[in-house]
């Protein structure tokens, strides 16, 4: 989307640029925020609240990305503020999703009959929506990880930045959503989840 450079728009044309960007981007917005967030109402305002920091600092977007890149960062890091604000960032434990280990230090889990495919997975409905469902069970310190590095493909550094903690902690963190998201997903990937 074309934004006007600084100067040489009136007000109408900067409203309807305004106008434009918030109608082509506020879909996919919203989505990532209740992503992270968890709470709809929650993810409206800061969908809201990412605009403003947008338009505020629109006069200063140079365009070295693309403006959907340029938004995205400031929506997760718009949630992200709000998840330290509601101290929902603070460490939880997640030893309960986690796998357990025997005395030899062996996983410890039951026989598989038939492992379901990716394909089987994704073609029922019901099964994509257990799975994110499922995600949404770990403790947000671990999910929100999982979600910026492994679904919204941000690199192990840009985690670190983005949550105030170290390369090392970003990736310990990941280690144990994994972890715990495959013992989660076993039954449905035993082929376990009712038909």
């Amino acid at each position: 989307m074309p934004i006007a450079p600084q100067g040489e728009a009136n007000d109408d044309t900067d409203a309807i640029d305004r106008e434009a960007l918030v109608r082509d981007n506020i879909g996919w917005m919203l989505g990532l925020a209740e992503r992270l967030i968890r709470d709809r109402g929650l993810a409206e305002d800061i969908v809201q609240d990412a605009f403003i920091r947008a338009f505020k600092a629109l006069e200063d977007f140079e365009g070295r990305s693309s403006i959907e890149s340029w938004l995205h960062r400031i929506t997760v890091n718009t949630a992200l503020s709000k998840l330290r604000q509601l101290n929902r960032l603070a460490e939880q434990p997640i030893d309960e999703h986690l796998p357990e280990f025997d005395q030899y230090d062996c996983r410890i889990e039951m026989r598989w009959s038939r492992l379901a495919t990716v394909d089987e997975i994704l073609e029922r409905e019901d099964m994509r929506a257990r799975i994110f469902d499922t995600i949404g069970e770990l403790p947000d310190p671990y999910r929100i990880v999982l979600q910026l590095r492994d679904i919204e493909e941000y690199t192990t550094s840009e985690v670190a930045n983005m949550l105030e903690i170290s390369e090392s902690n970003v990736k310990v963190r990941l280690h144990r959503a994994r972890s715990a998201l495959k013992k989660l997903l076993e039954p449905i990937l035993r082929k376990e989840w009712p038909r």
